[in-house]
């Protein structure tokens, strides 16, 4: 008789499934406690990892919350949006940044002046520092601005005290040299003057009178002979000349160059002239004016 029961199909699948468990577990390799290591410590890692992040988003979203803060507080009290008031700051920094450009020309040309006549080695570092001012910090540049400009007034005063000083002693100087050579001028027109007065006829007699007592100790009797003969002879002109004989001066002297014995001036100077004349009569077989006037008498020269 035919077995109508109903055939088991469960089993054979059972008995599958069971073979290809145990054929994956016999495939998987065992695990080591190197792989333990290694997958707690990469789990640490995604731990400590998830901590920083959080903690860096917690503290970048509170930076983030502070300054959409203070761009509502700026916001608020200006009227101004927040691409406006970047708008302000870039242009305050520029305004900044020209300030230390100029700061740094007025440094350098104060540098230049102080050469040699102050110290301004500080100026100088500062100013040194601040020839980058384009690419420091703006903090950084405001400081070294505000530095050169309080370094650039100080070493500018110092530089023009010593100029003043410099410019008093070459006024002092000036005005010695002028003095000195007002001084040489009035000396020279002094001397020109007594030149002029002792050239005069009256002068050459007065200077003739003087020297032949001071020099010879002729009185009034001699000086009235030597009068006389002078006057025959040149009329008291320093200027005269014979042309005939070229006999020239006061005292007539032949050739006239023989005065120069009593100085390089005896063609323009009458007291040369009479030093020579004085000296020439003392010197003579007359020996005194009045002997030299008798000769010239008898004879028409002396």
């Amino acid at each position: 008789m035919k077995d109508m029961r109903p055939k088991n199909t469960e089993m054979p699948h059972a008995h599958v499934a069971l073979k290809n468990t145990h054929i994956y577990r016999k495939s998987r390799k065992p695990r080591t406690r190197r792989h333990e290591i290694v997958a707690a410590t990469g789990t640490v890692l995604v731990i400590a990892g998830l901590v920083a992040s959080s903690g860096f988003v917690a503290q970048s979203a509170d930076a983030k919350q502070d300054s959409i803060a203070a761009t509502t507080v700026l916001t608020e009290s200006t009227g101004l949006q927040s691409d406006q008031l970047d708008f302000y700051v870039q242009r305050g920094e520029t305004i900044t940044r020209d300030n230390a450009s100029a700061a740094l020309s007025a440094a350098n040309v104060v540098i230049a002046a102080s050469q040699s006549k102050v110290d301004a080695t500080t100026l100088t570092s500062v100013a040194t520092s601040l020839a980058s001012y384009a690419i420091l910090p703006i903090e950084r540049v405001e400081s070294l601005t505000a530095e050169a400009k309080a370094e650039t007034a100080s070493v500018a005063a110092a530089t023009a005290t010593v100029d003043r000083v410099a410019a008093e002693a070459a006024a002092a100087a000036a005005a010695a040299a002028a003095a000195e050579a007002a001084a040489q001028a009035a000396a020279e027109a002094a001397r020109v003057q007594s030149l002029a007065g002792g050239n005069s006829v009256d002068g050459a007699r007065a200077t003739a009178r003087s020297m032949a007592a001071s020099q010879f100790g002729w009185g009034e009797d001699q000086f009235s002979c030597l009068d006389r003969l002078w006057q025959k002879e040149s009329r008291w002109n320093y200027a005269a000349m014979n042309s005939s004989s070229g006999a020239t001066g006061i005292p007539q002297a032949l050739p006239g160059s023989k005065m120069a014995s009593a100085g390089d001036d005896w063609a323009t100077n009458a007291t040369t002239q009479i030093s020579w004349g004085l000296g020439y009569i003392k010197a003579s077989s007359y020996g005194t004016p009045c002997a030299a006037w008798s000769h010239s008498q008898s004879v028409g020269w002396y």
